[in-house]
Order: C-alpha cells, then sequence, then structure tokens
C-alpha cells in the first residue's frame, strides 16, 4: 500500500482578485478551494500519492464545496468534518503587479479552529507508515493547538515523520501577535520543518541560530526558502547544502509553497514515511527530493489560483527538466 501522507488543518474559500485594481476598473473576486494544509493535501493527490486531508469545515454551502473539491482531485476526506457551529474561513486574496499576495481573513472564529484534540483518532495512524503535515495557521488559540499537538504526539507514537510548515500569517493571530515560543516549541517537535528566511526572521533575532537549535532538538531535515533565490537545506548528518530554483513567468503565488511541500512529502513518502526512513537518506537524495519539490512550486506559479495550479507528476518531472 503505498505510504500514507495526512495534512491536518483549514479548508476554505480563497476568493482570488482579479487586479483590477491596477487598471482603475472595479476589482472582483473569483471563488476557489483553498486553505494551506488542503492545498499540499491536494499537491500531493495531482501527484498520484495516497492523500488524505484532516480538519474541519462548516456544514454550509463553501464546506460542502471544499470538500467536494478535495474529493474530486483524488483526496481522501472520510476525516474531515463538518459542524453546524461556525461557518467556514474565507480568505480574500489581492494580487500585486508581480503576483504577490496580501491576505484578508475572515476566521474569528470558524469551522477549521474548532477542531478538538478528542476529534483525533489513533486508529487513523495504525494501518503502515506515513506522514503528518501541519501549519501553524492550528496555532492561534490554546484549544486548535492542543490538537494540533495531539496529532503530532499520535503521529510520533507511530513513527511517522512529522513534516512542519511554519507558514506564518501575523493577521490570523491575536492583535497580530504570534505566539513566538510556541511556534517554536511546534517546529522542534518535527522531523521536516520548512520554513522562508522571512517567517525565521519573526521568530529569531537570528535565523541560523534557531535553525542549529532546530536540528539539535532532533529535527531530520530544514528546508529554507528565500523567494526565488535558492534553497538551502540542513541535515546534522549532512550540513548545508542547496539548489538552485528555475526561473519561470509567475502569474500567481497563491499555492507556491504548498506545491512546494507536496512534492516534498511526495518524495518523503516514496522513500518509506517513517522516521528512519528519513534518517537514513543520503545527500544526493535530499538534494534531488529538494529539486523535485522546487519544479513543483515552479510550475505551480504559472497559473493562477491554487488547486488548479498544482502539477501533475508529468507537469513536475517536465518543469524538473528546464532546471
Amino acid at each position: 500500500m503505498t505510504t500514507k501522507v495526512m495534512a491536518f488543518g483549514e479548508a476554505l474559500i480563497d476568493f482570488l482578485s482579479n487586479g483590477a485594481t491596477q487598471t482603475g476598473e472595479l476589482e472582483s473576486f473569483t471563488k476557489f478551494p483553498g486553505g494551506a494544509p488542503a492545498n499540499v493535501a491536494v499537491a500531493v493527490a495531482r501527484l498520484g500519492g495516497n492523500s488524505h486531508f484532516v480538519g474541519q469545515v462548516g456544514d454550509d454551502a463553501f464546506g460542502h464545496f471544499l470538500k467536494d473539491s478535495l474529493n474530486s482531485y483524488g483526496v481522501n476526506t472520510e476525516n474531515m468534518l463538518m459542524t453546524t457551529e461556525a461557518k467556514t474561513a474565507l480568505a480574500f486574496v489581492s494580487l500585486d503587479q508581480t503576483g504577490e499576495r496580501s491576505f484578508e481573513f475572515y476566521r474569528s472564529p470558524s469551522a477549521d479552529i474548532l477542531f478538538r484534540e478528542g476529534d483525533f483518532n489513533t486508529a487513523w495512524f495504525s494501518q503502515g507508515q506515513g506522514v503528518f503535515h501541519t501549519c501553524s495557521n492550528t496555532l492561534t488559540d490554546a484549544d486548535i493547538t492542543k490538537a494540533t499537538l495531539a496529532g503530532v504526539s499520535m503521529a510520533r507514537a507511530a513513527h511517522w515523520i512529522v513534516s512542519i510548515d511554519v507558514n506564518l500569517r501575523a493577521n490570523l493571530w491575536s492583535n497580530g501577535q504570534v505566539d513566538k515560543q510556541r511556534v517554536i516549541d511546534w517546529m522542534q517537535s518535527g522531523d521536516v520543518v520548512k520554513a522562508s528566511l522571512e517567517e525565521l526572521a519573526v521568530l529569531a533575532d537570528d535565523p541560523f541560530v534557531l535553525i542549529e537549535k532546530t536540528l539539535a532538538a532532533g529535527v531530520t531535515l530544514f528546508v529554507l526558502t528565500d523567494g526565488g533565490n535558492a534553497i538551502r537545506f540542513y541535515t546534522a548528518a549532512h550540513g548545508e547544502s542547496e539548489v538552485v530554483t528555475p526561473k519561470v513567468e509567475v502569474k500567481d503565488t497563491t499555492a507556491a509553497g504548498d506545491a512546494f511541500v507536496g512534492g516534498l512529502l511526495y518524495k518523503l513518502a516514496e522513500q518509506g514515511g517513517d522516521q528512519a526512513s528519513l534518517a537514513a537518506l543520503s545527500k544526493q537524495a535530499l538534494i534531488d527530493i529538494v529539486r523535485f519539490a522546487a519544479a513543483c512550486g515552479a510550475d505551480s506559479v504559472t497559473k493562477l489560483g491554487a488547486y488548479p495550479s498544482l502539477p501533475s507528476l508529468a507537469e513536475a518531472e517536465a518543469q524538473l527538466e528546464r532546471f
């Protein structure tokens, strides 16, 4: 059986701007399914992986749209919950002339942050090995933090790989103030961490000291992105390595990071999906995996939207050939 990749967190509606404010016309927004962990689940499914999404949406039109959308892309949603206690989260995404995004979230509270630690089921982790993926958006209050850490604990007990995407969105936190220590503690509970240099600068005065401390805490692989610059990654065994990113015409960066993470997790699942297989990877194997992930991210920015922009395996491999 193909190794399972289980993404946990928010599925929400991205209302994507037409960018008309640049031309003086009225700005309008088009509905797309989104949410960082949901995007990662779709990215894995598009590549042909055994992809599962765990989280909660509202029992409303948007929630059903999201579940149907995930299913249509091949994501298993049997453990996706629906609630009448809150509505599905919304995000309005505006783009500048370079395709960079700004977000306005409607999420206070929303269905995704009402997921509780008791909603996790140990049986989800009981069949074979896997990868459990989380983002910092499920740390924005105490209860959803407890739920996230409960999932991490179950995954670790089952010897799954725990994947951490820092993916900081300060405007989701109370008064825009990120609980830095909470994020760092969660980050250091993982096996694989992906963060941008900009995000680490929020968390620590010296991002590279934080990377060293995170590896010392037991993280096996730390991947550092920096916009269109080279991707650096770090392991205790192999030190620092670098992968140059491909140059493409950028239309929309909405799902770039999630496409990258999806490609990374798809390849790690191929290697076995357990902590021992991750630790055994050679430096060259890791370079090849990160290059594939970079190709996934590069391909996604050439298209609009979140799910629709995520590459198939053939598209990712074609992009890889252009490096």
